[in-house]
């Protein structure tokens, strides 16, 4: 891992990675009203900025345990990494602290599309900083580094079993884990004003195209950027095709759908598709064939374009549908693997295994996040308040919060 080749990749990773959140800031800025396109953004933009320097304090310490029900690390046992940037193999180490750093910025902002057009700026960055701490490091820590999601299979079936969770890029830590969080905020704050099917319509669709563009792009550094650990990094190229495979299978899975449901395939429908796809390949990235990668592609986006109609049915507001990609996308990526993994899925030479870990660590994730989440929009909404007035919520939330226009269509004397 210290060749020049592999650290070069590492920091190209690191920086695909972080340009993520702000194509995530794109792609949800274009969904929303023009009156809100400024604060949707900055939520993103915001949890880059919180996060970033969590992480580097304490939130790096916290993301490896030293045994298997552990909750987290110590978030003081190398305060801000003095220790870490003085060691022998700092140049490294310190390379590691930033590409996981990412990781934990994107799993926060994708929460707040659930909240658009309605959620206080300060409010928003006291949960994320919450969020991060209590739900993200520590979860990171039982998938990747060490905890029980690690160990599920030597705890469950012995070491001999060789059965593990596979989670590569974080289907359970960054997607499962994101999505239920936006679920359970989008029950604490409550629908938008005039919340109905069709009449909150994206006003700026390029600027959603190219915030999924952004992502995509992006994406091969969230998938592929860990093989820079690998002396080899021998299975670069298959993380890398099927991340194009079933991202682009997605996307003709839910035009596909949305032609039969609606009589018309859209641009937002392509980009959600794509998002849909990237989410799904996350956790799969290593472990599938090209062919069964392109089968959860289009099963995928095929699901997720009718998971979304979901919020109108049950009745809650995850205003740009992180719950119907993100939740129901990681879900299905995280246990396809236990019917479809190399060697281990049920379908192709393993036994039940494999789908039993997977299950077992997407829903203890998903419970977790949602109570905590969920707890913590509560109490800060009965404290400080959450939500924005009514009154501030028609006016724009751009001008009540941040005194911005995203658009100064005239100059005014």
């Amino acid at each position: 891992m210290d060749a020049p080749g592999n650290i070069a990749w590492g920091v190209t990773a690191t920086a695909l990675v972080l340009l993520m959140t702000p194509g995530v800031a794109f792609f949800y800025g274009g969904l929303v009203k023009a009156k809100s396109v400024v604060s949707m953004m900055m939520m993103s933009f915001g949890a880059l900025g919180l996060v970033s320097v969590l992480w580097i304090l304490y939130g790096f310490n916290m993301s490896a345990v030293e045994s298997t029900w552990a909750f987290a690390g110590n978030p003081f046992s190398d305060f801000a990494l003095s220790g870490l940037a003085t060691g022998e193999s700092a140049n490294v180490d310190l390379i590691g602290v930033a590409f996981g750093a990412t990781f934990a910025i994107i799993t926060v902002a994708l929460i707040s599309g659930a909240i658009a057009d309605r959620a206080k700026f300060g409010s928003w960055m006291i949960f994320a900083g919450l969020f991060a701490t209590l739900v993200y490091f520590p979860v990171a820590a039982w998938v990747w580094g060490g905890g029980w999601v690690y160990n599920l299979g030597e705890t469950m079936f012995g070491a001999e079993s060789g059965v593990a969770v596979i989670d590569y890029a974080g289907g359970t830590a960054v997607h499962i884990n994101a999505g239920a969080a936006a679920l359970a905020l989008a029950l604490v704050l409550g629908k938008r004003i005039g919340f109905q099917k069709g009449i909150l319509k994206p006003h700026n669709v390029p600027l959603t195209l190219l915030g999924a563009a952004l992502l995509w792009f992006g994406w091969f550094g969230f998938n592929a950027g860990a093989e820079w650990w690998a002396e080899d990094m021998g299975g670069v190229g298959l993380i890398a095709l099927n991340t194009l495979g079933a991202t682009a299978a997605s996307v003709i899975g839910w035009i596909t759908i949305e032609k039969i449901k609606d009589g018309k395939p859209t641009s937002v429908g392509a980009a959600s598709g794509a998002v849909a796809g990237l989410v799904a390949i996350t956790p799969a990235c290593a472990n599938l064939t090209p062919g069964w990668a392109l089968l959860l592609g289009v099963l995928t986006g095929a699901v997720c374009a009718l998971a979304i109609e979901l919020k109108f049915k049950l009745g809650f507001d995850d205003s740009l549908d992180v719950v119907g990609i993100h939740l129901v996308g990681g879900l299905i990526g995280t246990i396809y693997l236990g019917f479809f993994a190399i060697d281990t899925g049920l379908f192709l030479g393993g036994g039940p295994e494999q789908l039993i870990v997977q299950v077992i660590a997407a829903v203890g994730v998903l419970i977790y996040s949602f109570v905590v989440a969920f707890v913590l929009g509560f109490v800060i909404e009965k404290t400080m308040g959450f939500r924005i007035k009514n009154e501030d919520e028609l006016a724009g939330v751009d001008t009540v919060v941040h005194g911005e226009e995203g658009y100064l269509l005239e100059e005014r004397v």
